[in-house]
């Protein structure tokens, strides 16, 4: 199963992963937070967060923001629950994006930002996301957009040698899957940072019928 794969990959590069992907990390999620001013009353969850590095760009502006962040991986949320012990507000928990333990309409806003090339099963997952997210609420993802070429090349390789990535999207192909899930295609956009990283960024809204 890839998520074991991933899994066991991240909980490996934990204690280093902020550092090595220091630059890429606060490019990106700069720009997603620049993307789609969230707004300080909405309750946020951080799909695949990681370190929980964009709870971090959320609370250096608003400090009482409701947040909850999950990952498949125990030692990246360990990671994150210490950077945020403080806020009582933010709190993490290990679990699937396949499976939220969370009830219906609980959120606002679902962010997921650079982790969909790793879903195995990317229609489960954004169907369980429309489940927790209210009705006139909002799903942002950030990934690597293979309408780039180097994207696509970058994708060919994975696929072959790192077992825990499964595959890269074109933005028509990334929309689809959202429409497929049942969501709206509000406004999409892709950027570039150096050479190599080529990225969609999309708003979607769930479907209402």
């Amino acid at each position: 199963m890839s998520e074991i794969k991933v899994r066991a990959q991240y909980e490996q590069l934990a204690d280093i992963y902020d550092l090595r992907w220091r630059k890429y990390i606060n490019n990106t999620l700069t720009f997603l937070y620049n993307w789609e001013q969230i707004d300080s009353q909405s309750t946020v969850l951080d799909v695949a967060c990681g370190t929980g590095e964009f709870e971090r760009l959320l609370l250096d502006k608003n400090p009482t923001q409701r947040i909850t962040g999950v990952d498949i991986s125990e030692k990246m949320l360990d990671i994150a629950r210490e950077k945020y012990r403080v806020y009582s507000n933010v709190e993490f928990h290990q679990t699937s994006a396949n499976s939220l333990p969370f009830a219906n309409h609980t959120f606002d806003i679902a962010v997921c930002a650079n982790a969909f090339h790793y879903f195995e099963q990317p229609l489960v997952a954004l169907s369980e996301i429309k489940r927790v997210v209210k009705p006139n609420g909002k799903l942002i993802i950030l990934d690597w957009n293979k309408d780039f070429l180097i994207c696509r090349i970058c994708d060919w390789i994975l696929q072959i040698f790192d077992p825990a990535h499964q595959q890269c999207y074109t933005q028509e192909e990334l929309h689809q899957l959202l429409i497929s899930a049942n969501f709206n295609i509000y406004r999409t956009a892709k950027v570039r940072y150096g050479v190599i990283w080529g990225l969609m960024a999309v708003t979607a809204l769930p479907n209402k019928g």
